[in-house]
């Protein structure tokens, strides 16, 4: 296989993907779950130190961007650590979301 065929296979393999505008995607949602995850922290905080008490639905929402990115990876990649994370995050998600709805109810 010459250069030239090389070339003509990668070209064909990545048609129609930016792959630096792929990198920059995941890089930004990183930076987005960070921020998400910091805003939350402080809102958690201040909603305790001013005697609302914890807000449990607060981080249900966090932590489910990062289940549904898991279960998304897992399905993609069928990768046995992604499922791992994938049920750990929906553990988490699953008890804070009861802890927020018992809260409001009781």
């Amino acid at each position: 296989m010459d250069k030239e065929d090389i070339l003509s296979k990668s070209r064909a393999e990545n048609r129609n993907k930016d792959l630096y505008g792929m990198e920059i995607s995941k890089l930004a949602n990183s930076a987005a779950v960070a921020v998400m995850l910091i805003i939350a922290a402080v809102f958690f905080i201040v909603q305790i130190a001013v005697g609302g008490g914890p807000n449990f639905g607060l981080w249900a929402i966090v932590f489910g961007s990062d289940m549904a990115l898991r279960w998304v990876r897992f399905i993609k990649l069928r990768s046995k650590i992604e499922l791992v994370l994938a049920i750990f995050y929906t553990v988490i998600v699953a008890v804070f979301s009861g802890y927020h709805i018992y809260s409001l109810i009781f």
